[in-house]
């Protein structure tokens, strides 16, 4: 059996959850891996058999997506081309971890594609909403990486369509202590600009991972890494606590190893806004911004808050199993054509219909 298994390269969590799934699927078949996009800093000890651009989006340093920056990264022509290029007719099942190119050409060629992601859970009708409507932020969950089946990943198991987190083996097994740093990692902000307003809010030691930051440094009771997996690990289980965006991986991870967790969602990312809702609706402390009005609430929050519990049972197997068995070698009816229009008009910045 021929397996293509494609990840969404714009995250850590994408490549943390493809360190547990791709040595799993290698059991079951031959399987090829593609990567769209590169802003990841984790190992992908794996072969990946297609490289792309993809279409992602890059961090900016105060809070948000730089849309400058993702509309000067953005090849249409190549985007398109990487499309048409893809062979998904060479494969018994695809399996798509949010990623855009495997999607579209799947649908392109009428091909099952089976998606396997957070985002696949973010907008399941019994799962806490944001309060505000973000039409754009839906229209791009449920149309940026199409797929003819969804399997989701959620903080809770509140579906049967929808799975507890996948927890890496290295955080599984990783000598969990409660020492007196807080864990930071807040890839859309400057590091400058989090020791600016952290600085306020205690003088417990804050370890801060930065996507910004070429080398290690220290300023007053903040130490600053450039990300890597294995310090980054060291200083997860054994924090006191850990603040974070409201992405899926980080988050899981400081849960699962019974972390309290602050959570920051991503301005202009609908996503992390589902994500922080169900945080908070599990009682997760969830704070809009590192603005000055809002760091009394980090400072009671290192004082006074507490862990939640869960339990993230490694169920990843048994997932893929009912995966493969429901859907290898599945065809779809020759009427049913894919409609590619969606994301020529997006890319060309056309007015879309968000009903």
């Amino acid at each position: 059996m021929k397996i293509l298994y494609a990840i969404q390269g714009t995250g850590n969590g994408h490549i943390s959850r493809a360190l547990e799934i791709i040595p799993i699927l290698k059991k079951k078949g031959d399987v090829d891996v593609l990567v769209s996009s590169s802003q990841w800093e984790l190992e992908l000890p794996f072969e990946i058999k297609y490289k792309f651009n993809g279409l992602g989006f890059a961090f900016g340093k105060k809070g948000g997506i730089d849309f400058t920056k993702t509309y000067l990264n953005l090849d249409t022509k190549k985007l398109i081309s990487e499309i048409k290029s893809l062979p998904v007719e060479k494969y018994d099942i695809i399996i798509s971890d949010f990623e855009p190119i495997s999607c579209w050409a799947a649908k392109l060629k009428n091909k099952p594609c089976i998606g396997l992601s957070n985002q696949a859970a973010a907008l399941h009708p019994k799962a806490a909403q944001p309060k505000f409507t973000d039409p754009i932020g839906k229209l791009v969950l449920r149309k940026y990486a199409p797929v003819s089946h969804s399997y989701g990943f959620h903080f809770i198991s509140f579906d049967k369509t929808v799975s507890t987190p996948i927890i890496r083996q290295s955080i599984r097994n990783a000598e969990v202590k409660s020492l007196n740093h807080i864990t930071v990692y807040l890839p859309s902000y400057d590091d400058k600009y989090i020791i600016e307003k952290l600085k306020y809010a205690s003088t417990v030691p804050f370890q801060i991972f930065s996507k910004h930051a070429k080398i290690a440094y220290k300023k007053g009771n903040f130490t600053v890494f450039p990300l890597k997996s294995e310090p980054f690990i060291e200083s997860l289980a054994t924090c006191k606590g850990v603040i974070t965006n409201a992405g899926f991986g980080t988050t899981s991870e400081a849960l699962f190893l019974k972390k309290k967790l602050l959570v920051i969602p991503m301005k202009n990312q609908f996503e992390q806004h589902c994500n922080a809702a169900v945080l908070k609706s599990m009682g997760v402390t969830v704070i809009k911004s590192l603005k000055k009005k809002n760091i009394d609430l980090v400072s009671e929050w290192i004082e006074n808050a507490k862990p939640i519990k869960v339990n993230y049972k490694d169920n990843t197997e048994e997932l893929l199993d009912l995966i493969i068995k429901k859907h290898a070698f599945e065809k779809l009816d020759n009427s049913v054509k894919g409609d590619t229009s969606f994301l020529r008009r997006l890319i060309a910045g056309e007015q879309l219909e968000t009903a």
